[in-house]
């Protein structure tokens, strides 16, 4: 079977006269993670046990630590991220959840009912 066909996908246009539009979710997911890591203090992308031994056999996840639900053109995105020290760990979470849902309804025109964010875990600098 071909990977695109196991691949979760959803309708974003589809119209008679010029064809139709749609996206995966692993791409939802990776717009997710790009504009989490876009936010300072967020140093990366955190992932489960599960996500770090599939990586290690060869099978990476672009989308490390995000999981989405999509239902009837509302995505919902649970995220993991690896915070620097030193960071408002509330005021950046806040940041990140904004940027997110930002990004994803700018980029799909799916509707983002909420973006959870769990610390994995926290990255110390040894230069401060």
């Amino acid at each position: 079977m071909d990977k695109e066909n196991v691949r979760n996908t959803y309708d974003l246009q589809d119209d008679d006269t010029k064809g139709s539009v749609k996206i995966a979710d692993d791409v939802v997911g990776m717009i997710a993670a790009i504009a989490a890591t876009e936010v300072e203090g967020v140093s990366a992308m955190g992932g489960n046990l599960t996500d770090e031994i599939m990586s290690k056999i060869g099978m990476k996840n672009l989308f490390k630590g995000v999981k989405i639900d999509v239902f009837e053109r509302r995505v919902s995105i649970d995220m993991a991220i690896t915070m620097e020290y030193g960071y408002n760990i509330p005021t950046t979470c806040q940041l990140v959840q904004n940027k997110v849902k930002q990004s994803v309804e700018n980029m799909t025109g799916l509707t983002v009912t909420d973006v959870n964010v769990r610390i994995a875990s926290i990255k110390v600098n040894k230069d401060k």
